[in-house]
């Protein structure tokens, strides 16, 4: 009896809508790939929660990852059409160019928020530092960009 290595689960793509995510869930799950939603119990029970997770995040095996995006792309994703957003400056549409996702926003950036000599200085005087740098961040890939 040979033993199989297991299959890899990734994070599809990350949702701070429960019912998009299942409406995702259900429409891969019509294509027969097998698929599931982690986190939608720890934000239900509290909202505010919501951040410190990171949404809800919808899992595949990562064999079905190319024709997950096939299944969307053909079909007109939901979420894609739901959350585009426009870039007051240039109005275009925002795309990450990392991934390509226009799963955006705008606000506090995640990566790098405070310099390490900036948290030296604000602990040593005993005040917080209110700079928050601003960017762009992706919720498919995680990244932040300008």
């Amino acid at each position: 009896m040979a033993v199989q290595p297991e299959e890899k689960i990734i994070t599809f793509e990350t949702y701070y809508d429960v019912m998009l995510a299942h409406i995702i869930r259900t429409k891969l799950e019509g294509y027969g790939i097998p698929c599931f939603i982690a986190d939608e119990n720890a934000i239900g029970s509290n909202p505010l929660y919501n951040q410190a997770v990171g949404g809800i995040k919808l899992k595949i095996f990562e064999r079905d990852l190319e024709r997950c995006r096939e299944i969307l792309a053909a079909e007109g994703d939901l979420h894609d059409q739901d959350h585009i957003e426009i870039d007051d400056e240039t109005l275009n549409a925002v795309i990450c160019p990392y991934c390509g996702s226009t799963n955006v926003r705008y606000g506090s950036a995640t990566e790098k928020r405070v310099h390490w000599l900036t948290a030296i200085i604000s602990f040593l005087l005993m005040i917080f530092p209110f700079y928050s740098r601003k960017a762009w961040h992706c919720f498919n890939c995680q990244r932040d960009f300008e």
